[in-house]
């Protein structure tokens, strides 16, 4: 069949999910709440279900009032149970996958389970929905005439007690439906190779020669991978490579720190960027508007949400608030209950809203990565923001960085110390610093306060960190791939110690 019939009919096929999605638009609260109960009534039987008694739940607030929030420590003796082979523990159908996590902050391993539902429901229905809402935007695109160039994790799957555990890509790789492989390239075998380097360039080599019309993939990761393709075919921008690239849908870290640097290598205005917002445990929120920095929060994936605004989060004044109650421009935890059996899951991620009708959203950093040791409350969206503007100002790019308090010592003041990796240095480093603090005076009115007149904060400092320090860190932890990420705040200086002792 030739590829411009099978475009017109993939498309066709892929927008008719878009009157599911206005009934979700149209009765947001109604979808969750029905939702809600749904879960609780397909756990009613399990052990977890037994012990909150489900079946006596019929409402939100007695489940609110009723099960904790959770997060993986009190959950993992649960976990454990299923992954040594027990079933109907948290959820009533069998559990055989496991995410494996081990996030950013954290050493030990999590291991996410994912059901079949969640696999169908949740992820695979996400991809399509991207994909439906895409086209949506853009009646003439030529997606399908070409493939996908996909940059996931670098991990392959492992058995144990008749139960598989790896990256949550290489789990979705497992199970992938056919037509999703036939769309994608590089092939399962080369996306689900463990070594990143000898990954990236047999990518490359795989890769350079098709006809790609998207890619998908944590932006940091991305750029290494088109830069190496660069490299190796001595083109100067990525059309020359792939003249039919259309889109980048790209999720994981924020786009803001890159987006200048994408621009220069696909120098065209109406190549389009779409973000996504998906981790281990499920996936949440698409960008449902062509040139839009907002993601549509999507509700009828069996996710339930709540939030914690963070002005009270791990307070004993601490409130959780389900999507009816949320305000605009606040920030807040997101805590899900979720159709793979996480029961209100905090799952350290804050957004806020842009929106609320319908309800979209921006992810604002991590509950743990932030920095709060002087009351600046700053957020990974104000350094990524403020970054993004600085470099831009000053001409400059970054490949990473990563912020730490400096803590008041007699009469010493307090401060931030950034490490910052630039691709390209800017010609006066202290009038970059001096920009950047600026900067993130105007987005952040608790930081500006605290720098009025070097009351509380004396100015930021910055380090500029030797060429491929990141990655060498990443690869003395392990976490070379798609899936790892450079802590970008933390209020401790652990992060900053390790980065300077390599340098």
């Amino acid at each position: 069949m030739p590829l411009p019939i099978i475009n017109s009919i993939a498309s066709w096929v892929l927008k008719q999910r878009i009157h599911e999605i206005e009934l979700f638009l149209k009765y947001p609260n109604e979808v969750q709440e029905e939702l809600l109960i749904n879960l609780i009534r397909l756990a009613e039987n399990t052990v977890l279900g037994k012990q909150y008694d489900f079946e006596s739940v019929k409402s939100y607030h007695t489940f609110q009032e009723r099960v904790p929030i959770s997060t993986y420590e009190d959950l993992e003796p649960f976990i454990e149970r299923t992954r040594k082979g027990e079933q109907n523990v948290f959820w009533n159908e069998p559990i055989k996958w496991f995410a494996k996590s081990s996030g950013t902050t954290n050493a030990k391993s999590k291991f996410i389970p994912v059901s079949g539902q969640a696999l169908e429901d949740c992820h695979y229905k996400a991809s399509k929905d991207l994909l439906c809402l895409y086209l949506n935007n853009n009646e003439e695109s030529q997606l399908f005439t070409g493939k996908s160039l996909r940059l996931g994790g670098s991990k392959q799957l492992y058995e144990d007690n008749n139960t598989f555990f790896g990256d949550l890509s290489a789990i979705l790789i497992d199970n992938m439906p056919f037509w999703a492989e036939f769309s994608s390239t590089p092939s399962n075998k080369t996306s689900l190779m463990s070594e990143w380097e000898t990954k990236l360039m047999a990518i490359v080599n795989e890769t350079k020669n098709e006809n790609v019309t998207s890619f998908a993939g944590v932006p940091s990761w991305m750029m290494v991978l088109l830069n190496k393709v660069l490299e190796e075919t001595g083109k100067t921008n990525l059309f020359e490579v792939w003249p039919n690239l259309e889109v980048y849908f790209h999720g994981g870290v924020s786009f803001d720190p890159y987006r200048e640097q994408y621009k220069n290598i696909l120098p065209k205005n109406d190549f389009k960027y779409y973000e996504i917002y998906n981790a281990s445990e499920g996936f949440f929120a698409i960008q449902d508007l062509n040139n839009s920095n907002d993601l549509l929060l999507m509700l009828d994936y069996g996710i339930f949400y709540e939030f914690i605004p963070m002005d009270t989060f791990g307070t004993p004044h601490q409130k959780t608030i389900r999507l009816a109650e949320v305000e605009l421009n606040k920030n807040y935890a997101v805590v899900i209950t979720t159709n793979s059996g996480l029961w209100r899951y905090l799952i350290g991620d804050t957004v806020r809203f842009t929106s609320l009708k319908p309800y979209r959203i921006k992810v604002t950093g991590r509950t743990k990565h932030h920095i709060n040791v002087f009351g600046e409350e700053l957020m990974i969206e104000n350094t990524d923001q403020a970054l993004a503007k600085t470099c831009k100002t000053t001409n400059s790019e970054v490949v990473d960085y990563t912020v730490a308090p400096v803590f008041m010592s007699g009469k010493q003041k307090g401060a931030h110390e950034w490490i910052i990796e630039f691709r390209k240095q800017p010609d006066d480093l202290s009038k970059f610093s001096q920009l950047l603090d600026e900067n993130i005076q105007a987005l952040n009115s608790d930081y500006e306060a605290k720098r009025y007149n070097n009351m509380t904060l004396n100015p930021l400092t910055i380090n500029i960190a030797r060429e491929n320090l990141f990655y060498d860190w990443l690869k003395n932890q392990d976490k070379l791939g798609g899936q790892h990420k450079i802590p970008r705040l933390s209020n401790n200086r652990d992060y900053l110690e390790q980065l300077l002792l390599l340098q």
